[in-house]
């Protein structure tokens, strides 16, 4: 059977490359005779790719010396009470809620501490990025949390929130992380979950300063301690084995392509041929986010009568477009748009857009 063009929000397409890599050494890594799944997390075998996943990290995001790479478990949604555990230390957080998940980050926060609203545009139906001088800013806060990429929403944060200097930035860059070059070193702590631009379901990544380690509440649990976790190398307990070789081969997927610079350069366009057949449709097809602020990972957008949307994804599957139903709280569409995305995936549902927009309009 032919591959199909999946837009899945997550658990996402992977490379083609990767999955046939991973296809061949599935039986027998590297001439070990056995797999990946097998094989002990403490052995030479693992802690090869273990090491291996981590540098190609570290180089294609050019993460500095004093951060610690972290692959846990829970994903990013254990994030949101990880984070306050580890760095609130008794002290007001700073929330910018931009969208569903930055929300759930917020409410999840106050449950462990002071965690404080600094804006919000729920009002306006999370369409925009808030301006800086909206920001109710705390200069004593623990960290101020952002989610630089709304998945749901299709909200992508581009200008960079001036802080204080004693006040750590957290960013969740689930749906966005290795699209485009980033600045590590503005930033207390990073977190994503794999399964939208890295790799399977199963590992969350966590970059974070050497300085915010330590000082957890002591209420936190055990595996749940940065510190703690940094200090036995993500291994405090069995990691997701497979999910960090398939990370792994990503990463070096990424490296052979020419690193994020090239990566996003693909993604510029990709979202350019997107949001023109949007925006050109004369009104038959409508994306609500403000344009500075629109994501090119996650495209939400509407038809003009929601009545055609059942037509639009069945006619859309019999092309080999897949998942394009926007999430339940929203409704519409959403096109997510990831680094494994080919082009001609895009351009595929941009002439399908046209088509079905011709013969519906």
């Amino acid at each position: 059977m032919e591959r199909i063009h999946n837009f899945s929000a997550g658990p996402a397409v992977l490379p083609r490359e990767v999955l046939e890599q991973a296809s061949d050494e599935l039986m027998n890594w590297h001439g070990c005779g056995m797999s990946v799944m097998e094989m002990s997390h403490r052995g030479k075998e693992f802690t090869t790719i273990l090491e291996a996943a981590e540098a190609d990290l570290r180089d294609l995001m050019k993460i500095p010396a004093n951060y610690k790479v972290l692959f846990l478990q829970g994903g990013a949604t254990l994030q949101f009470a990880q984070v306050p555990l580890n760095l609130m230390a008794g002290r007001s957080a700073d929330y910018l809620v931009t969208g569903d998940w930055s929300k759930k980050a917020y409410k999840e926060a106050q449950r462990y501490g002071d965690a404080r609203l600094v804006a919000s545009t729920e009002a306006e139906g999370f369409t925009r990025f808030p301006a800086q001088a909206e920001m109710d800013l705390d200069p004593d806060a623990a960290y101020l949390h952002v989610c630089t990429n709304e998945t749901i929403r299709g909200v992508e944060a581009f200008d960079e929130v001036a802080l204080p200097a004693s006040v750590p930035l957290v960013a969740d860059m689930s749906s966005h992380i290795l699209s485009r070059p980033m600045d590590v070193s503005r930033y207390g702590l990073i977190y994503a979950g794999a399964q939208k631009n890295v790799g399977p379901a199963g590992v969350c990544l966590v970059i974070v300063r050497e300085d915010l380690l330590g000082h957890a509440s002591v209420h936190t649990p055990t595996l749940l301690d940065y510190a703690i976790q940094a200090e036995h190398v993500s291994m405090l307990n069995t990691p997701p084995t497979f999910a960090i070789y398939m990370a792994g081969l990503v990463f070096k997927w990424l490296l052979d392509k020419g690193g994020v610079a090239a990566m996003e350069r693909i993604n510029v366009e990709k979202a350019r041929r997107l949001y023109d057949a949007i925006d050109g449709s004369g009104g038959f097809y409508r994306n609500p986010v403000a344009m500075a602020n629109r994501s090119r990972m996650n495209v939400p957008f509407t038809l003009h009568d929601p009545r055609l949307d059942e037509a639009f994804i069945a006619e859309a599957r019999g092309h080999g477009i897949v998942q394009i139903k926007g999430h339940k709280s929203v409704g519409g569409m959403r096109a997510s748009i990831y680094n494994a995305m080919p082009v001609e995936g895009v351009q595929a549902l941009v002439d399908f857009m046209a088509d079905f927009g011709q013969r519906h309009g």
